[in-house]
């Protein structure tokens, strides 16, 4: 089997005016006075870094992530996810319809934390993805968007 390398934004970038961060600073300001007024100050605290953070990394340009499937398994940059360590994938193909949907590659690991992973393929890849996951006797199980990253993306995220 020959390796199928593929590259792509870490994540979709968007474009925030002023008023984006205006309204982070309000909320901002005003949930930390809040706590302020009702003596939790170390809620203030964390709601200014959070706030500051929060700002940092939507300014952050987006780094572009290789990717790669190769005979011991998935490669995402240098971490190596084997293929006896997913548990099932799914290849969701980009549709436009009134939401449009992005050609996704969904992997369930073993991982603990975020055990879903969702990668951003582009659509000729799709059929030549799903026959190496499927020739590597790894389940194929339909899997979506969670709604938290829908909402988040509804939000300006």
């Amino acid at each position: 089997m020959e390796k199928l390398e593929w590259s792509a934004l870490e994540y979709e970038e968007k474009e925030r005016n002023a008023d984006w961060f205006w309204a982070l600073g309000v909320i901002i300001i005003a949930s930390s006075a809040a706590s302020i007024i009702y003596g939790n100050y170390f809620f203030a605290i964390l709601l200014v870094l959070s706030g500051i953070l929060l700002g940092f990394f939507a300014k952050k340009k987006p780094d572009i992530i290789l990717y790669e499937l190769n005979e011991k398994g998935l490669k995402i940059r240098t971490r190596l996810f084997p293929y006896e360590n997913i548990k099932s994938f799914w290849v969701q193909v980009g549709q436009p319809t009134q939401i449009e949907t992005k050609s996704t590659l969904f992997i369930k690991s073993e991982r603990f934390f975020m055990p879903i992973i969702s990668i951003p393929i582009n659509d000729s890849l799709a059929d030549e993805i799903q026959f190496i996951m499927l020739t590597k006797n790894i389940t194929e199980e339909e899997m979506k968007e969670h709604l938290s990253e829908k909402i988040m993306e509804v939000l300006g995220f």
